[in-house]
């Protein structure tokens, strides 16, 4: 095995090119800092630091020539390389004395990696504007806002030297369903989709602005009207408010839940609705079953809450029965939207619910957002597939002479493609089950009091980049009680989970060494 087959040195190079270019963000921080009068200097540090570390990657290689495998390398790096560099903030905050649980190397890398991998997990449990600046908390934000769409998606959108190679740097970032080719550029695509994100946080941050103006969000000011779209059209999930979306009111969370569903949703099927194609989205049959899932497990969850939870309406201000039926219904859409598309907002603390609405949440956890979206998981596509793929093997058993293949979207599906996703499917729930055991194991010795559930929804929260779990680390609590080794082993699931696992066991293999 020898590193000289695989030029290494051209990664590296295009790895500081994007780490250079994404200092530029830190400008946004440290503007705000300057403003409200705390943290600009952590944040000036921060961005020289950052400059420094790209400059210096960038000179590996100054003229990279990037083939196949030097791509899934750098895609990788990037990730790791991007939420390390993410810590700079938190850290120098801490050294310059702001007291917080990010101060701690592993805790600041556990919150830069939730964050760029839009996961949502937290080890902040001390979430607040008067412990943290606004400068640090909308950094926060922006670390989700940049990895929702993909920082190397935006890379090629932006940068001439990764057009040529744009293609496969978008296939290893989104392995799996890929992202669509919607132009016959890749950068052009790579902006399309870029723009349409654009669109969908600037909108939703002026809608959620307008119902603080009309008096119907009063707590929603400029800041968390701003906050709020940087972690919802990723799929992320933070919050300036400990207590996440719970803090704003009813017409807040329905306002929420249709950009959490569109940002689950193929950003190439908005595409092309604007083109004046509008019935491409209801005839795809992702799409269909990605509304579908939400509306039956949203009914269930509803009917659950209703019956026996016996949410409380303000008796004031509707009648009983109508204020319980629409909390049921408003919390059970809002949780299960946030579950499947892997937002991790939450508008009740859920650990409060029953068991069967529990483990319901727990399911939603596997299912995941549609391909070419935002959402983690294991995501819809491929679901559809497996149980298309499992009705044609109950056909064949039948009629072993039939020849049946599996069809998406009146497409036939390559036997490679089923093979990959099957792999997949199984390599992700292994990782699932030993993570697990790994975790509590870990707890166990060191004396956490943890329960096997609890484990169990911490691990599916992290692979699949949902954010909160049950228990210890519900939607109103955090990772931190965790020990050190734990939180790196979670946030080692994080990256690969982002990545969807290949793009890193790719790089542990001999072959990939090799010519």
């Amino acid at each position: 095995m020898s590193w000289s087959h695989v030029d290494w040195r051209a990664s590296v190079g295009l790895v500081g090119t994007v780490v250079k270019y994404l200092s530029g963000v830190l400008l946004v921080p440290l503007a705000v800092g300057l403003y409200y009068g705390a943290d600009a200097p952590t944040f000036a540090a921060a961005f020289a630091i950052t400059v420094a570390i790209g400059v210096a990657l960038e000179r590996v290689d100054p003229d990279p020539d990037l083939g196949a495998r030097e791509g899934f390398l750098m895609v990788a790096l990037t990730w790791l390389l991007v939420a390390i560099v993410g810590t700079i903030p938190y850290l120098l905050a801490g050294f310059l004395g702001t007291e917080s649980t990010l101060a701690q190397p592993t805790n600041a890398l556990f919150e830069s990696m939730s964050g760029f991998t839009t996961t949502g997990a937290t080890v902040m449990g001390d979430i607040s504007l008067d412990r943290h600046s606004h400068a640090i908390m909308l950094w926060r934000q922006l670390t989700q806002w940049l990895g929702g769409m993909g920082i190397v998606v935006l890379a090629v959108a932006i940068l001439p030297e990764l057009s040529v190679g744009g293609a496969q740097l978008m296939d290893a970032e989104a392995p799996g369903p890929g992202i669509q080719k919607l132009t016959p550029r890749i950068a052009e695509t790579a902006r399309v989709l870029w723009l349409a994100y654009l669109g969908f946080t600037l909108l939703e941050m002026l809608l959620l602005y307008g119902l603080h103006l009309g008096g119907l969000a009063p707590n929603m000011d400029l800041f968390n009207a701003v906050s709020h779209p940087l972690t919802t059209m990723p799929t992320g999930g933070f919050s300036p408010e400990a207590r996440s979306i719970e803090a704003f009111s009813a017409a807040v969370q329905w306002v929420i839940i249709p950009f959490m569903i569109a940002a689950g949703t193929n950003f190439a099927l908005f595409w092309h609705v604007l083109n004046g194609e509008p019935e491409r989205l209801f005839r795809d049959t992702e799409f269909r079953s990605y509304a579908g899932v939400i509306g039956v497990l949203t009914a269930v969850i509803a009917g659950l809450l209703f019956t026996g939870i016996g949410i409380s309406a303000n008796p004031s201000a509707v009648p009983p029965i109508v204020g319980a039926l629409e909390d049921s219904v408003r919390h059970a859409a809002f949780q299960i939207v946030s579950i499947v598309t892997t937002t991790g907002y939450a508008s009740m603390d859920f650990n409060t619910w029953g068991a069967p609405a529990k483990y319901l949440l727990l399911f939603a956890m596997f299912v995941g957002g549609s391909a070419g979206s935002t959402g983690g998981a294991i995501k819809i596509v491929r679901w559809v597939v497996i149980v298309k793929s499992l009705r044609r093997e109950l056909f064949t058993t039948v009629h072993p002479e039939a020849v049946s293949p599996v069809r998406l979207g009146g497409r036939v599906i390559d036997e490679r493609a089923l093979r990959g996703i099957y792999a997949f499917t199984l390599l992700y729930l292994v990782f699932f089950f030993v993570a697990t055991m790994l975790v509590v194991a870990d707890a166990w010795r060191v004396g956490y009091q943890v329960t096997a559930f609890e484990s169990m929804s911490a691990v599916a929260a992290t692979l699949g980049n949902v954010g909160p779990g049950f228990g210890v680390v519900g939607p109103m609590n955090s990772y931190l009680g965790f020990p050190a080794t734990s939180k790196l082993l979670l946030t080692f699931l994080m990256w690969i989970g982002r990545l969807e696992i290949l793009p890193v066991l790719v790089l542990l293999t001999p072959a990939y060494w090799r010519t």
